[in-house]
């Protein structure tokens, strides 16, 4: 009988759609279970689970990202009905994600139907949300708490414990010990999730190890390294400034779990030392605004100087000239401004939520700025923009491209080359085998060659549904 092996069924030469199926010790674990979110592969949403759903019997979850998390709420819809582990940050914030998820569906769908039935046509994907709310109302109660470094006995075999991964609040990487017999040593496996930066706001550094036989890593930014970490403040009031004095508006499209806190954490700053002036700030997403509580209630998680200021009376989300917008009323009124203003609004990469509005009506102006925060993938509106194409199509129009864009690497919740490489550079020996995932083929397939050349271990990049034997 095979000690163990792993299935890759996403973020292999991609970056979104995490998921690994790990089977050891009789078991069948699955680490994460990820939206696809670039556009050639969304079709993948909607197909059957390569697996049959009610064979697993536990699911592992790093973090409370879509692209770890999103696809959940199918999961149980087809057949899965066993515990999903999390860490207690992860499990508060999971609930909000998965909700806003479904609810954005909902409206994705209902305004696809309305557009294709006023247009004559069908569009390419089902009319249909993928799941929907009481999908992840019957997903919420299979979530289970686990401690940052508890032993999770699975069985008499198959051991695990949650490490802090210092990406978001509450991420975790995976260290899983497999029992072989008595007259071998167990197999350790490190899933990484994603891996945080040093120094980031109110995570603290990710943990780091000294054994392992395999690592499957995470290698988003494994082609290049970060500007450094001074220089994302000084372009963030830089860009505020100046689209401020040209009567523009600064839309930033914000993740609403830890970018969205981040950005704020680094505003408050420069508002607070009147480095920029007083421009108002819009935090346009509701859901973001909802985890911004859960940071309140995980303060004990947070780093030392983020605790610092919350004692200090000084939160990262209250300062002077921010406000929180909740209506849909409200937020429509932001467009008809005719002041200066920051808008920060989801999703992320473009692809739902409030943000397409604020683009469709700030696009089109030369004064006005689009500022991203982070990572834009291949085939997003998000990087679409970013690439500066001359049009984009946002809700069935072409929307010309004359607004400044923008971007600050420096937010980013992954580590750069630099800090990935430190990151395995901890270990006391090479391990069988490093896996690199959750990047862009060719990022993932430099990334390898990078290791290889540095270490000398073998590194490999991993095919979509590509079964690795570990004995």
């Amino acid at each position: 009988m095979k000690a163990a092996e792993i299935k890759f069924l996403g973020a292999a030469r991609q970056v979104t759609g995490s998921s690994y199926l790990l089977t050891a010790g009789g078991m069948k674990i699955l680490i994460d279970c990820g939206l696809y979110q670039e556009r050639k592969f969304l079709e993948r949403n909607w197909q059957p689970f390569p697996f049959p759903p009610s064979e697993v019997d536990l699911v592992l979850l790093t973090h409370a990202h879509l692209d770890h998390c999103g696809l959940l709420p199918k999961l149980t819809r087809e057949g899965f009905h066993g515990p999903i582990m999390a860490t207690p940050a992860t499990a508060d914030l999971l609930s909000i994600s998965l909700m806003d998820s479904a609810r954005i569906q909902e409206e994705d769908a209902a305004f696809k139907r309305k557009r294709h039935k006023n247009e004559g046509r069908q569009g390419p994907y089902p009319e249909l949300p993928l799941y929907a709310t009481e999908n992840v109302l019957k997903t919420l109660p299979l979530i289970h708490e686990i401690a940052y470094d508890e032993p999770l006995d699975i069985n008499q075999s198959v051991t695990a414990r949650f490490r802090d991964a210092g990406h978001i609040l509450g991420s975790a990487m995976l260290e899983i010990e497999i029992k072989r017999g008595n007259r071998q040593k167990p197999l350790r496996v490190v899933f990484s999730g994603d891996i945080g930066l040093k120094g980031k706001p109110f995570v603290r550094d990710p943990h780091v190890f000294q054994t392992a036989d395999y690592i499957i890593m995470e290698s988003t930014y494994g082609d290049r390294d970060h500007l450094d970490p001074a220089e994302p403040t000084a372009i963030l009031a830089e860009v505020i400034q100046n689209t401020a004095e040209a009567g523009g508006k600064t839309i930033i499209p914000t993740f609403a779990i830890e970018r969205a806190q981040d950005v704020l954490f680094y505003l408050s700053r420069l508002v607070r030392r009147e480095i920029i002036k007083r421009v108002p700030v819009y935090l346009d997403s509701p859901m973001a605004h909802e985890v911004t509580k859960v940071f309140d209630q995980h303060v004990e998680s947070l780093d030392e100087e983020s605790q610092s200021l919350f004692r200090a009376g000084e939160s990262p989300f209250s300062f002077p000239g921010f406000h929180v917008v909740s209506s849909v009323e409200e937020s429509k009124s932001l467009n008809e401004l005719r002041t200066p203003a920051v808008i920060m609004a989801g999703s992320g990469m473009c692809t739902g939520g409030r943000v397409k509005h604020h683009l469709t009506h700030n696009l089109p102006r030369p004064e006005s700025s689009v500022l991203f925060v982070g990572y834009q993938a291949q085939g997003t509106l998000g990087r679409r923009i970013l690439e500066k194409e001359k049009s984009v199509r946002v809700h069935g129009s072409d929307i010309p491209v004359r607004a400044r864009v923008e971007i600050i690497n420096g937010f980013s919740a992954h580590a750069d080359r630099r800090g990935l490489t430190r990151w395995l550079e901890n270990l006391d020996e090479a391990p069988r085998s490093v896996f690199i995932c959750h990047g862009e083929e060719q990022v993932s397939l430099n990334f390898a060659s990078h290791v290889r050349e540095r270490t000398g271990w073998q590194a490999k990049v991993p095919y979509y549904l590509q079964t690795i034997d570990l004995d």
